[in-house]
């Protein structure tokens, strides 16, 4: 489990093919913290530590994984939002946050509104995934708050914090994210379809 609030902006700095799966090597200040077998957030997807060698670790992620999310997009030298799992009994900063994408979007509008910046994204709703306005959202691994929610798309405004601290820096129009929708909305629309 994870909370959305990003830790550090990890640094990809190689990428390597073993068969169906591929082997992200990231170096991060978090690294001297974690463990082999430790869960980390990468862009909202929880991958394992594999190795670790001095200010850099390794994950690997499987065929499922680079498919449902946008992992198979990066480049060596790309940023990436880390998060280490969630503490029990430390704060929930942001909302509660599986490290389970599920689907990718697309990112349709960006522009600046006097000091902060508004995203517009877009993903498609055959999955059946739905937003609500004030509601919860993970993009690329950030906590945020829905601000305008539509059938297959919604909106989020950015504060300059988590704009120079995060990957929405580096975001613009057409960029694919990785989406994780709440949690709780899930079960509730689950639960309401079954009956």
């Amino acid at each position: 489990m994870f909370t959305g609030i990003i830790e550090d902006l990890g640094k990809i700095i190689s990428i390597e093919k073993e068969q169906e799966n591929v082997h992200l090597t990231v170096e991060s200040n978090l690294t001297p913290e974690l463990k082999i077998d430790q869960s980390v957030a990468h862009n909202g997807v929880c991958l394992t530590v594999v190795s670790i060698n001095n200010k850099q670790y390794t994950v690997t992620a499987i065929k499922e994984t680079l498919e449902k999310t946008n992992l198979y997009t990066l480049k060596e030298q790309d940023e990436v939002n880390l998060e280490r799992a969630m503490v029990l009994g430390a704060r929930l900063d942001g909302h509660i946050v599986q490290g389970h994408v599920d689907q990718v979007g697309i990112c349709t509008n960006k522009h600046e509104e006097d000091g902060s910046w508004r995203f517009d994204f877009s993903y498609d709703p055959k999955l059946s995934n739905v937003t609500i306005e004030k509601g919860s959202i993970t993009v690329n691994g950030v906590s945020l708050t829905v601000v305008n929610s539509t059938k297959n798309g919604f909106s989020v405004a950015i504060i300059p914090y988590t704009y120079e601290h995060t990957v929405f820096k580096n975001i613009i129009k057409d960029t694919i994210v990785n989406l994780e929708f709440d949690v709780i909305g899930k079960y509730v629309k689950r639960l309401t379809e079954a009956y």
